[in-house]
């Protein structure tokens, strides 16, 4: 699980986009560990969005992921 995180917050960190899909990250990991399960790979994101380092983003007809506190990811309030 450390290991999948860490993949994932490797990819948040060094992708162009500031948001993505889950499917995006789906393919990012697999190419790094091409064993890794959806169901895992999904459990990873809760994860971190639950420590904090991921955030949800509505676009509004779907959700995002971003990395806290990169690009336009906070609510404005």
């Amino acid at each position: 699980m450390e290991e999948l995180q860490k993949v994932i917050v490797e990819f948040a960190e060094t992708s162009k986009k500031t948001k993505f899909y889950f499917k995006d990250i789906e393919k990012a990991v697999q190419k790094v560990l091409p064993d890794a399960k959806m169901r895992d790979i999904k459990k990873a994101c809760t994860a971190l969005i639950n420590d904090g380092t991921l955030i949800y983003f509505s676009t509004g007809s779907s959700t995002m992921y971003g990395l806290k506190g990169r690009g336009m990811t906070e609510d404005p309030e």
